[in-house]
This record gives C-alpha cells, sequence and structure tokens, in this order.
C-alpha cells in the first residue's frame, strides 16, 4: 500500500496527476500499491454483477494481474476475483491451500464470510421484525441473515463456530474455535447511526490468535494475527498514547471513569470497532470495568487485532485477558496502548 510519501512516485509511474491517486488514501474501496521496483497498481473494489466482490485494477504499470500485492489487497477485500478494467481478463483469487496454516486459512475465509454479511445486511436492512433479545438489546432480520452468511463461508475450517445469533455448541479441550459476531451494533444500524460491524475471531488456547474487523457502515477493514502484525484497509497500524478513551456505554447511575490523562471520551456504540480505534491509534485506551462486563463475541475480533498491532489487555487484576467457548459469560478489562498505560488506566479506576 502507498502512503503520502510514496504518491507523487506512483503517479509519475503511472502517468497519471497526483490528485487522480490521493483518493486511494482516504477510500477503503481503493487501494494503491507499489512493488518496490517501479511496479505500480491502482485497485478499485466493486460488485460484479451476480453479486460477488472483484478487485478491478484501473491502472497498472509492470505488475501483472496475479502480482502478490494484487492478490493479497483482493483477499483482504474478500473478492472473488481480479478484474483488469480495460482488458477484461479475469483471474480467480487463490485460497490458500488446505494444508496451510489454520489461522492463514480463517483469515482468508473471514474476509470472504465479512463480504458475504455486507450483501445479507443489505438485503436484510428493510426486512423488519425487530425484537428484543433478553439482555434488552434490539434484534433484526440482519442480525440472522448475518450470521447464516458467514457461517457457510466458515464453515470449511472444521472448528467449531459460536456466535451471538446461535447456542453454544461443544469445544473439547484444547481445540480451537471461531467466534462470531455477525452484526455489532445492532442498536445503530437499526437508528441508521454508524458505526455497525462484523466481527469474527480465531481462538486457540484462550488467544485470540486471528481476528477480522469489517465496519460495514464505511467500507473498513482491520484485521490482523499473531506473529503477522495488523493493519487497517491494509496498511500497518499499532496503538500510540493519546487523551481520548473509548467505552461501550455510561454506566447506570454513575459516571465515566477516564485516567488523568485522558481529554475525550468517545462512545459508538460498536465495540468491536472501538478495540480497532486503540489497535490503530486512534484512541488510546479502552475499558469496560465499571460495567457488566463485555461478551466474547463483542470483543474477541478486536482483540485479536489489538494484541496483533502490540496492544495491551488486562483483566482488573492485571493479568492477561483468557477466552473461554462461552458467549453468554461476561469479561471485563481494560485495553491500551501499552503495559504501563493499561496500569495506569486499572490505577484510575481502582
Amino acid at each position: 500500500m502507498v502512503t503520502t510519501g510514496g504518491l507523487r512516485a506512483a503517479a509519475e509511474r503511472l502517468s497519471l496527476p497526483v490528485v487522480a491517486l490521493a483518493p486511494a488514501l482516504v477510500e477503503p474501496a481503493l487501494r494503491l500499491l507499489a512493488d518496490g521496483t517501479g511496479g505500480a497498481a491502482l485497485l478499485r473494489r466493486q460488485w460484479a454483477g451476480d453479486g460477488t466482490a472483484e478487485a478491478v485494477v484501473l491502472h497498472r504499470a509492470g505488475v501483472p494481474l496475479e502480482h502478490p500485492a494484487v492478490v493479497a489487497a483482493a483477499a483482504a477485500w474478500g473478492c472473488d476475483q481480479i478484474c483488469h478494467a480495460t482488458t477484461g481478463r479475469a483471474v480467480a483469487v487463490p485460497a490458500p491451500r488446505d494444508d496451510a496454516p489454520l489461522a492463514d486459512r480463517f483469515r482468508h475465509l473471514a474476509a470472504r464470510a465479512a463480504t458475504r454479511v455486507e450483501i445479507a445486511v443489505a438485503l436484510a436492512r428493510y426486512a423488519g421484525g425487530e425484537r428484543t433479545k433478553d439482555d434488552g438489546s434490539p434484534l433484526v432480520a440482519a442480525d440472522e441473515a448475518a450470521h447464516a452468511a458467514a457461517a457457510e463461508v466458515l464453515a470449511p475450517l472444521g472448528v467449531p463456530v459460536l456466535s451471538e445469533e446461535r447456542p453454544d455448541g461443544a469445544v473439547a479441550d484444547g481445540q480451537p474455535w471461531v467466534v462470531l459476531d455477525p452484526l455489532d451494533g445492532t442498536g445503530n444500524f437499526s437508528a441508521g447511526l454508524p458505526p455497525w460491524a462484523f466481527s469474527a475471531a480465531l481462538v486457540s488456547g484462550g488467544r485470540p490468535v486471528a481476528g477480522l474487523v469489517a465496519d460495514l457502515s464505511s467500507g473498513r477493514r482491520w484485521e490482523g494475527g499473531a506473529g503477522a502484525g495488523a493493519r487497517r484497509d491494509g496498511v500497518p497500524v499499532a496503538p500510540r498514547p493519546g487523551s481520548t478513551v473509548v467505552v461501550p456505554s455510561a454506566p447506570g447511575g454513575g459516571s465515566v471513569v477516564v485516567p488523568a490523562t485522558a481529554r475525550r471520551v468517545r462512545i459508538t456504540g460498536c465495540t468491536a470497532i472501538d478495540l480497532c480505534l486503540v489497535a490503530d491509534g486512534s484512541a488510546a485506551a479502552w475499558h469496560d470495568l465499571d460495567r457488566s462486563g463485555s461478551h466474547v463475541h463483542d470483543v474477541a475480533g478486536g482483540l485479536a487485532i489489538l494484541l496483533a498491532a502490540g496492544g495491551v489487555v488486562l483483566t482488573p487484576d492485571g493479568e492477561p485477558v483468557l477466552l473461554g467457548p462461552d458467549t453468554g459469560a461476561r469479561l471485563r478489562f481494560v485495553a491500551a496502548s501499552s503495559d504501563g498505560a493499561a496500569r495506569d488506566l486499572l490505577a484510575a479506576l481502582g
């Protein structure tokens, strides 16, 4: 992914004005790629006539359709194929081999699942039938549609898939498992107030080892895994100190508690994205210690990305968070850019 510094060189290589490429720096559906040897390509994600997603190569110089960077961008978008805008030639986006590491196969299929969920949620948006769950949160037709679309795509992984929308299945000791929040921020979705998101994580040994969160209201995507780092829309991200704290909701009858360094408090209504904002440095910290806690499906995807980015997550006792295959249980923790920042937040809340 080309950053601002490489924009002019890419523009010269593609024989385009810089302003024609600048939208790729801010638009989630565009990618500007450079391979380090003078090659460059501008890609756009769009929907094909059959309702599948495709990565369209709008301009290229010295970069074939099968170039690893093009394939990686298309896979991260959850696309089925790569298409050349000028010639119409198309190639399929290859899937990892069956013997590839489970985390690699999960990340590929999770990206595709998020894309299928985009369509399913759009089709179900005006289906009506809103109800209330046992915990008082809203349930709409899009929740069920999102679950069905995601579970079908992730089934080939051959591991248990837990979801907010289904009773928990059995998970054997030591067995890896996937947990979904097919539509996080249902209340936002119902009100038409962004953001709302798809979230998925692969959990092994109680640790979220790979995750993907797709903001379905804007197209932004965060993904990451243990040892692989984290990215937002293809660009590597890392947490950083700051003065903004995000929290899931205002505590009943109380006030929001923040560290002394905090100057701003944000409540987005979408926990999965909250944790990604800490992972990419947009916010300094997150916590739910003065609330009843969060479910594993709410936080697992974001936690995987935050940990892959180098962030720190601690329980009220100052210990690392471990996830169990129980979507009814509650977790309470703080998330921050560093161990010191996380412990400062624990002290402020103590």
